[in-house]
């Protein structure tokens, strides 16, 4: 016998040893067939809905926009306002929220703020941020709004222009389609409300 052919040989005898020593396939499980009358399977519980806007989401599309705007600041009650013009560009997310940025000049400083309003099912109520490039802290508020009048009336909590926390009371009402007023107010060193800010909002588009 040749070299080759004992190669040949040792190498056939090698793979019928190892065919051997393999373990024979188990059979495949025959699923059990259920009787017939049987109750079905259960089905797999379906998928949550997607949460959708409700009928409170559509009062913020009328801000929604682009808008010029005029601001008056009241320093103290009597006193003539110091103003300013801006405008606020604002743009609904997904049907549940108003994201607006506003952009102006302060003592004439670029001044930018961003805030954010949306209604809450839980509470009930409408719900909203703001920040600016002046003021360290975020501000939140709620609101309500009155369909028959077209009338935002809430309160935020966020600093005065001493830097102390103050709870503002903020009405905001559209005079008409193209035009709403904003009006800021907070008690004074007498304790009455005092108005302090009051913006003028004209829709360009």
């Amino acid at each position: 016998m040749t070299s080759r052919s004992c190669l040949a040989t040792v190498i056939l005898v090698l793979v019928a040893a190892s065919a051997s020593a393999q373990p024979s396939p188990k059979p495949k499980k025959i699923q059990d067939i259920p009787p017939p009358g049987a109750p079905a399977a259960p089905a797999a519980p379906a998928a949550p809905a997607m949460p959708k806007p409700g009928p409170e989401h559509e009062a913020l599309k009328p801000l929604a926009g682009e808008w010029d705007a005029t601001v008056e600041s009241f320093a103290a009650p009597g006193q003539p306002p110091m103003l300013a013009k801006g405008i606020e560009t604002g743009t609904m997310i997904g049907g549940f929220w108003l994201v607006s940025d506003f952009k102006s000049e302060v003592m004439g400083q670029p001044f930018l703020g961003r805030s954010t309003l949306g209604y809450d099912p839980v509470k009930k109520k409408y719900v909203s941020t703001w920040i600016d490039s002046m003021t360290p802290s975020l501000a939140v508020g709620e609101s309500d709004y009155d369909a028959a009048t077209k009338t935002f009336t809430g309160w935020t909590d966020g600093l005065d222009h001493r830097g102390r926390p103050t709870r503002f009371k903020m009405v905001t009402v559209f005079k008409d389609p193209g035009t709403r007023i904003s009006t800021t107010s907070m008690k004074g060193p007498d304790g009455k409300e005092m108005t302090v800010m009051r913006i003028t909002y004209t829709r360009q588009r």
